[in-house]
């Protein structure tokens, strides 16, 4: 505890609050939509807000205290997509769902398999789907002026500004920035904040053969495709060699334990933990960690306070939300294009990959992540089979 103490500085607690600010944002409403389809009572709603802030917080703060290393773990935002498309299930069936999906998860972890799939991944091809990734975050924060040309461009400026005097404050110094702009706009709608704490809810589990091949399997297919795949990928390029196996057993079990309050699948990171693993949070890679560390701890408020602070999130503008992630990331997108692009023979797999990421394709309902791998790995194989 001395050395995490020792090691907390301002800039990682910022990073950490930007990663989970950028997470519950961007894709909170996927959750309210999947309850909403479920069927879920206004408790049971607040009871998943518990059990994912919960489950995040404390994988991501366990993980990253042992390993000395940032991992932040997430909620699966295609998972609560698919749930949200679900149709004719109920409530009870859905959770008996989640827990096999997480026993699958445990099992992947415990394993190895995903492990050793992961370990056959050239770091190009994992730098350029990590850059893939998170350059549709850099055009989201270009694409805002459009409907925020003032609040962008004083972030952008301010953003400058910190590289240029302040590198290791860049971040702190870009949501200050909005939030100030934002203010003097009148675009913070603090007032519907609804101040309150969450309960958890126990729904008991039923367990049925048409919800496990209809919902546990392909949620435990989105799950390890377009999550866990880039979240490891984003940790190999940005050179932390995260023990793959144990952190996604942790999250497996996680999700088995909460699933019956709302915890439906629990998954590494990648957008989010790019913020916490860039510059930003630190310039001593050894202390990076700590960005994911205050990123649990900030999860763990947001599942206790449940709905208001999920409202005090949606009480920033969403122009300020995609500017300040697009802005954080650009040194992890810049860094990632560099090392794709760094070595000859990898050169047309990796951009490829980047390609296929970064377009968004989705076919049989698994994401952009997974087929730009599969492009960039049939690439590789067409370019040196049989060669020395």
């Amino acid at each position: 505890m001395r050395r995490a103490l020792k090691d907390l500085s301002l800039s990682a607690a910022v990073a950490g609050f930007v990663a989970v600010l950028v997470g519950f944002t961007s894709s909170v409403a996927i959750i309210f939509q999947a309850t909403q389809q479920l069927g879920a009572t206004s408790a049971q709603t607040s009871s998943w807000i518990w059990a994912l802030g919960l489950g995040m917080g404390i994988t991501s703060l366990g993980l990253s205290l042992w390993t000395r290393q940032p991992v932040l773990t997430a909620w699966s935002t295609p998972g609560a997509a698919l749930l949200a498309a679900t149709s004719g299930v109920r409530m009870e069936e859905a959770v008996g769902a989640f827990i096999v999906c997480g026993a699958l998860i445990t099992i992947a972890g415990a394993t190895g398999w995903f492990e050793r799939i992961m370990d056959r991944i050239p770091i190009a091809i994992a730098s350029a789907l990590l850059a893939g990734v998170l350059a549709r975050f850099g055009l989201d924060a270009v694409l805002a002026t459009r409907s925020a040309p003032l609040l962008v461009v004083a972030m952008a400026l301010a953003y400058l500004v910190g590289r240029r005097w302040l590198p290791r404050y860049a971040t702190p110094l870009v949501l200050l920035a909005g939030v100030v702009v934002a203010a003097v706009q009148g675009r913070l709608q603090l007032q519907a904040v609804d101040w309150g704490w969450a309960l958890p809810v126990w729904t008991t589990p039923r367990f049925t053969l048409t919800t496990l091949i209809g919902v546990a399997v392909p949620l435990f297919l989105v799950t390890m495709a377009c999550q866990n795949l880039p979240g490891v990928a984003a940790q190999r390029a940005s050179g932390y060699r995260t023990p793959v196996s144990a952190s996604i057993t942790a999250t497996g079990l996680a999700t088995v334990v909460l699933a019956p309050f709302g915890g439906y699948a629990f998954n590494l990171a990648a957008i989010t933990a790019a913020i916490c693993m860039g510059r930003e949070a630190h310039e001593d890679p050894a202390r990076r960690y700590m960005a994911s560390v205050m990123a649990g701890v900030f999860y763990i408020v947001i599942g206790l306070a449940g709905g208001a602070v999920v409202g005090l999130l949606h009480a920033f503008p969403r122009e300020l939300v995609a500017a300040v992630a697009g802005l954080a990331l650009l040194g992890t997108i810049a860094g990632g294009l560099s090392a794709a692009l760094k070595e000859d023979k990898h050169r047309d797999a990796a951009i490829l990959t980047f390609l296929v990421t970064l377009s968004g394709l989705s076919l049989l309902g698994i994401g952009s992540a997974f087929w730009g791998v599969v492009a960039g790995a049939v690439s590789l194989i067409v370019q040196h089979f049989r060669q020395r």
